[in-house]
């Protein structure tokens, strides 16, 4: 299996956050990933990725609040909506 270089991660990552299927998770995991994802290290892109990897309407109930977030993305999350409402991706 050929490893996969970090500037390939990145823009795998960057995509799959700009092309989620919901368009309010586009916007949100879209822009936070334009401005962190270069600044991660190799962890946090392994949380990041395995975020990616849940679905959609799951990520927007975490999101907004109806449900709890489960602990591992408890952090990034945080991290997640500060970045949104500071950038007006968030209400």
């Amino acid at each position: 299996m050929t490893e996969e270089t970090r500037e390939n991660r990145l823009k795998r990552l960057l995509m799959r956050s700009w092309r989620r299927g919901i368009k309010e998770m586009d916007l949100v995991l879209g822009h936070y990933s334009d401005d962190k994802l270069a600044g991660m290290d190799d962890a946090e892109l392994d949380l990041y990725e395995a975020l990616l990897g849940e679905m959609d309407q799951d990520l927007l109930r975490w999101i907004t609040g109806l449900d709890p977030i489960p602990e591992q993305y408890v952090e990034l999350f945080a991290k997640i909506s500060e970045h949104a409402k500071a950038h007006g991706t968030a209400h």
